[in-house]
C-alpha cells in the first residue's frame, strides 16, 4: 500500500499544477472578455450587455436578431474592435517593459527606451505633413518605418559605444535610446514647425498623446497576432529571463546563449512596441508601471510575471479607453493622458514602498 501511495503522490501533484494552470487561464480569459464586454457596453452612449452579446452573434454565427441598426454598428464597427486592440496594446507594452527590464537590470527601462515613440512619431509626420509616399503610405506604415528606423540607428549607436546589445552593451542601449528619442523628437518637432498649419499641428499632437478613435477591424487584423506571437515569444524564454536576473555572466555561465536571447527579445520587444505605437500613438508608463504592479502581485519569476503582466497590461488600457471616452462629455482625452495620470502617482507609490520593504 506504501508504495502505491508514493507511486501516486508526484503524479496527484502534476496533476493539481495542470488543474490551477487551466484554472488560471480560464479566470484570465474571462476576465479579458468582461473588460471588453465593459469597453463596448460603456460609453456616451450606454449599450445594455445583452446587445453586446446579440452584435456578437448576428457577426459571427449569423444569430439574426433584430437589433436597432446604429446601436449594432457602434458596438460592432466601433467600440468591439477599439476594446480589442485596446487590450492588445496594454498587453505588448507591459511585456515589452517587463522584459527589458529583466533584460536590462534597469527599473526605469520601458519600451520606448529604444526611441521606438520617438522614430514613429517622426514617421508620421513626414507622412502627415510632407506627404512622403504620395498618398499611397498610411499614417500607421509611416510610424510603423520610423519606428523601425529609430530602433536601427539606436543598435548601431549602442554598437559603435562598445557593445550593442552584447552582454556588455545594456548600458550603452539605455544611453543610445535616450539619444536617438532626443534626435528624432527633434526632427518631429522641427518638421511640425516648418511644414504643418494649424490643423495638421492639432491633430498629430492629439495623435501623440494616444489615440484609438481611429481603430478598425483591419487594425485588429495586425494587433492581435503580433501581440500574441510577441507575448508568446518572451514567455518561451522565460527561463533565460529569471538567469538575467543575476547577470549577463551568471546567465552565460548557466549555459544561457546569451548574445542571441538579448537580440531576439529586443527585437521582439521593438517590434511590438512599434507596431501598437503605429496604431495607437504614444501611450505612455503602460511599460513602465504595470510590470512593477505584477512584481508585487506574483514575484519575479517570469513564469508567471509576464502573463500576469500581460493581463493586467491588457485590462487597464482597455479600462483607461473607457475613461477617455467618457471623462468629459462630447470629448475624447487622448488615452496617453489618462495613464499618466494614473501611471504617475501609481509609480511614485510603487517607489516609496519599495524602498520601506528595503
Amino acid at each position: 500500500m506504501s508504495f502505491f501511495v508514493s507511486d501516486r503522490a508526484p503524479a496527484n501533484r502534476v496533476s493539481g499544477y495542470k488543474r490551477r494552470i487551466v484554472l488560471y487561464c480560464l479566470g484570465a480569459l474571462l476576465l479579458l472578455l468582461v473588460a471588453v464586454a465593459m469597453g463596448a457596453a460603456i460609453g456616451e452612449t450606454a449599450i445594455p450587455l445583452d446587445v453586446i452579446g446579440k452584435t456578437v452573434a448576428n457577426r459571427i454565427f449569423g444569430a439574426g436578431y433584430t437589433l436597432d441598426p446604429i446601436e449594432e454598428g457602434i458596438v460592432w464597427s466601433y467600440r468591439i474592435s477599439r476594446a480589442i486592440v485596446a487590450a492588445s496594446c496594454g498587453a505588448a507594452l507591459a511585456v515589452s517593459g517587463a522584459v527589458l527590464q529583466s533584460l536590462l537590470r534597469n527599473p526605469l527601462a520601458d519600451p520606448y527606451l529604444l526611441g521606438l515613440s520617438a522614430g514613429a512619431s517622426t514617421g508620421a509626420v513626414l507622412v502627415t505633413v510632407i506627404g512622403i509616399g504620395g498618398g499611397m503610405v498610411s499614417l500607421s506604415v509611416g510610424a510603423f518605418w520610423g519606428a523601425a528606423l529609430a530602433f536601427g540607428l539606436v543598435a548601431l549607436l549602442a554598437k559603435a559605444a562598445g557593445g550593442g546589445v552584447s552582454a556588455q552593451g545594456t548600458g550603452q542601449i539605455i544611453l543610445a535610446g535616450i539619444a536617438g528619442s532626443q534626435l528624432f523628437n527633434a526632427l518631429t518637432s522641427f518638421i511640425i514647425t516648418r511644414s504643418a498649419n494649424a490643423e495638421q499641428a492639432r491633430g498629430i499632437m492629439f495623435w501623440l498623446l494616444g489615440n484609438l478613435s481611429g481603430v478598425r477591424w483591419d487594425d485588429v487584423w495586425l494587433a492581435v497576432p503580433v501581440a500574441v506571437g510577441g507575448v508568446a515569444v518572451c514567455i518561451w524564454h522565460m527561463r533565460a529571463l529569471d538567469a538575467f536576473a543575476f547577470g549577463a555572466d551568471s546567465a552565460a555561465s548557466l549555459g544561457i546563449p546569451v548574445r542571441r536571447v538579448q537580440v531576439v527579445l529586443i527585437a521582439i520587444t521593438a517590434l511590438m512596441t512599434a507596431v501598437m505605437v503605429s496604431l495607437v500613438g504614444s501611450i505612455g508608463f503602460v511599460g513602465l508601471v504595470i510590470p512593477h504592479a505584477a512584481r508585487f502581485l506574483v514575484g519575479v519569476r517570469h513564469g508567471r510575471l509576464l502573463p500576469v503582466t500581460a493581463l493586467t497590461g491588457a485590462v487597464f488600457l482597455v479600462i483607461a479607453d473607457i475613461v477617455s471616452r467618457t471623462a468629459i462629455p462630447g470629448q475624447v482625452v487622448p488615452i496617453g493622458v489618462i495613464t499618466a495620470l494614473v501611471g504617475a502617482p501609481g509609480f511614485a507609490l510603487i517607489l516609496i514602498r519599495g524602498r520601506r520593504m528595503r
